[in-house]
């Protein structure tokens, strides 16, 4: 696969089809070549990590997923989050095609700030999904709703000349011929997607499959900067695409690799 990066960079792992960065995504993004993506998937730090307790298995967990998903104590959380959502926001921009689209997933936690985010850098914002899970973990503390809903923001450039791609048709075609609406369900990532590793914010396989086939062509370049255990790489490889993934863990980049090369075998 082509190097995109200005200046020679050492890679993690390289394939034909996929590339594995271990890095900084912000000092990573800088050196990569102005517009060479045509769809970028990210999901970034959801700023969780405050000490409290989740159910999984059955079991009480902590809530706690690790330093780069925490927040400072000082008072100037928000601010930070903020900060943080436009600066990556900004330079993914700077990378992506005049005519492509990113998509962005978070939560009430995040969401908000990213979609100010959004705006604020010029971007226009298309969609608004709500991916709606099946088996949510219950609320252990029995004071609100069960938390059973993710957001997806998909945009593009706001450059009103360009357009952006969009499959409508195998949108519809999987739908059972009919218009698909922005409100998707289905169950959590399942045990057979997590056999390479665990990653605390897995997405599942189907999710992305759809966002790869609605948004891009084969032979199209997707980029995830949090790229995570790799499943935004291991559908676009599937699905003919090109692949870079940028993270800053290298524990995370084995589970991607793993995956990528568990892919060869199938």
């Amino acid at each position: 696969m082509e190097n995109l990066f200005i200046k020679k960079m050492p890679l993690y792992y390289e394939t034909d089809e996929s590339q594995l960065i271990l890095g900084d995504s912000f000092n990573i993004l800088t050196k990569m070549e102005s517009e060479t993506v045509d769809m970028i998937f990210a999901d970034p730090p959801y700023f969780l990590s405050n000490g409290g307790i989740t159910c999984q298995g059955g079991k009480m967990i902590s809530v706690n997923k690790g330093s780069w998903d925490k927040l400072s104590k000082d008072g100037t959380g928000i601010e930070e989050k903020h900060k943080f959502n436009r600066k990556w926001i900004k330079l993914c921009k700077r990378v992506l095609k005049s005519d492509g689209t990113i998509w962005i997933s978070g939560t009430l936690h995040n969401i908000y700030s990213i979609g100010m985010a959004l705006e604020q850098e010029e971007f226009k914002i298309i969609n608004n999904i709500t991916w709606q899970k099946t088996n949510p973990p219950p609320n252990l503390a029995c004071r609100c709703f069960t938390h059973s809903t993710e957001t997806i923001l998909w945009a593009k450039k706001n450059e009103k000349k360009v357009h952006y791609f969009f499959d409508y048709q195998r949108m519809k075609e999987m739908n059972n011929g009919k218009q698909m609406k922005d409100v998707w369900s289905g169950s959590l990532t399942k045990p057979s997607e997590k056999t390479e590793g665990k990653h605390p914010t897995q997405k599942p396989e189907y999710l992305l499959e759809r966002i790869v086939m609605a948004a891009t062509k084969e032979g199209q370049v997707i980029l995830d900067p949090f790229c995570g255990s790799g499943t935004t790489g291991v559908v676009a490889e599937r699905l003919g695409r090109k692949f870079i993934g940028i993270d800053i863990s290298e524990e995370y980049l084995q589970i991607s690799k793993r995956r990528l090369e568990k892919l060869k075998d199938e």
